[in-house]
């Protein structure tokens, strides 16, 4: 009885749409203020502290001090990973009830959580299992020795992150492409590599993400991968 009242409890919070929309502004990664967090809401600051203190409370979110900003981000993955499986149940309701339609800048690439979803992150979970680099089942993922070599060649070693404490390589269902993306500890590098090679970049306030004019050039030549304006592309000659 008490895990099925923990469980109407947690529903309760999520289901609040003020709160709905605070938490899905951090599933950007990002720490975001309580004024940043008011805005996505759509409700004055004296409400939000008050969402605030009960998602903290219930430790969905943390807040996290920094001099005399205060900042809240997402307590966990398991966080993004429970809001990102109400979005896959929520895109199979009837339309009475369904959500708005998505923009489609947020369809072609954004972050889950801190891992790369939409066309962009089923492009490369495609991509990757094509090349045998990756295999993926229901529950979890492996990374083959020639995908170990990929990913070095890639700045990746994946050798380091077998021993992290977080899980190593899973699929993610993406709830907008029906079809499962790279999480864990590999989808995470995965992004961050990007990052930090000016392939990929935020586009402020939001989880969508920019494909740069390098990153098309790099997606197409390491991952023979195109993404322009829709699904991604395996380049068959490459891949």
């Amino acid at each position: 009885m008490s895990t099925i009242l923990d469980l109407a409890s947690v529903a309760a919070l999520v289901g609040d749409p003020a709160r709905a929309n605070i938490l899905c502004a951090l599933l950007s990664g990002r720490a975001l203020t309580a004024k940043e967090l008011a805005y996505a809401a759509h409700v004055s600051p004296q409400t939000t502290s008050g969402h605030l203190g009960k998602l903290s409370a219930a430790n969905l979110i943390t807040p996290w001090q920094q001099g005399r900003f205060r900042y809240y981000r997402l307590a966990n993955p398991a966080v993004a990973a429970m809001l990102e499986s109400i979005m896959n149940v929520a895109a199979m309701t009837p339309p009475r009830i369904r959500p708005p339609r998505m923009d489609p800048a947020l369809r072609d690439a954004r972050l889950c959580y801190d891992h790369c979803a939409g066309h962009l992150g089923v492009g490369l979970a495609d991509a990757l299992t094509a090349r045998g680099y990756i295999e993926l089942g229901d529950d979890g993922g492996v990374v083959t020795l020639p995908g170990t070599k990929f990913f070095l060649d890639f700045g990746i070693d994946i050798e380091a992150l077998r021993n992290h404490r977080r899980l190593f390589c899973k699929p993610c269902l993406d709830w907008s492409e029906r079809r499962p993306h790279i999480a864990g500890m590999v989808g995470a590098e995965m992004a961050k590599r990007m990052f930090d090679l000016g392939w990929i970049a935020r586009v402020r306030d939001t989880r969508t993400l920019r494909i740069t004019p390098a990153g098309a050039k790099g997606l197409r030549d390491v991952f023979g991968l195109t993404l322009e304006n829709g699904p991604a592309e395996l380049i068959r000659a490459v891949s």
